[in-house]
């Protein structure tokens, strides 16, 4: 359970590291460090990889779109940084929103066929979640089902999933994504939560009292960059 947080810290202690060094070097005149720092916006290439690994295990479609939106972003800036072409986010802004419209125009239109086949196949799909917050606030609930598993991405948002009144049998596991914004995750008190999430200047808290039986295990997957996840009962 202590194998992310110790990643994590690896993580963190390297990239500090690397820091340190570039800037005395950088102090002591042997190499310029503006020349790394005027690609800051790899890290927006960085976010949108992490997200697309999580999304092909989890066979997540939506994360696809989000995860190779970031790549995009990222990828125009540090071109842009490099003098290769010319792009300014603040000049095409008006373009993230038709983004955001057509993928919640997508997203609403996949989910009522979704929902639709479920009906018809007498409930296939009961008992999973997938709730995504941009720059918004996402509250799902489920009660009386039996739990199966999760998709929980929060970008400069919120998304709170309260499963208190959820059943479960064995194991299920959600996979969380959080990138300036937070989830929240709310079990019943004999749910047992494993934690196998990796923060990056970000925290995965388990809040939980801990159950005497650990037969019904809720795991937690994902990443926390600059964000929260937070589970309690």
């Amino acid at each position: 359970m202590n194998q992310p947080r110790n990643q994590s810290q690896v993580l963190l202690g390297a990239f500090v590291l690397i820091l340190g060094a570039l800037f005395l070097l950088d102090n002591l005149r042997i190499f310029s460090t503006r020349d790394i720092i005027a690609f800051w916006p790899m890290v927006f290439v960085a976010v949108g990889g992490l997200k697309l690994y999580q999304s092909h295990a989890s066979n997540n479609r939506a994360g696809y779109v989000i995860g190779g939106a970031f790549v995009l972003v990222g990828l125009l800036m540090t071109l842009h940084q490099a003098g290769v072409i010319y792009f300014r986010l603040r000049d095409w802004w008006p373009a993230i929103l038709i983004a955001v419209g057509a993928f919640l125009l997508w997203r609403g239109l996949a989910e009522r066929d979704t929902a639709a086949r479920a009906a018809a196949t007498q409930g296939a799909a009961e008992g999973s979640l997938n709730a995504i917050a941009f720059m918004s606030g996402n509250k799902q609930r489920l009660a009386a089902v039996q739990f199966r598993g999760a998709e929980a991405t929060a970008i400069m948002g919120g998304v709170e999933l309260d499963l208190r009144l959820a059943q479960l049998e064995g194991e299920a596991r959600i996979n969380v994504f959080a990138f300036w914004g937070g989830v929240e995750i709310k079990v019943p008190q004999d749910w047992c939560v494993v934690l196998n999430g990796m923060p990056l200047l970000g925290a995965i808290e388990d809040k939980t009292l801990p159950p005497m039986n650990t037969a019904k295990q809720l795991i937690i997957e994902g990443y926390a960059i600059m964000g929260g996840v937070e589970v309690k009962n």
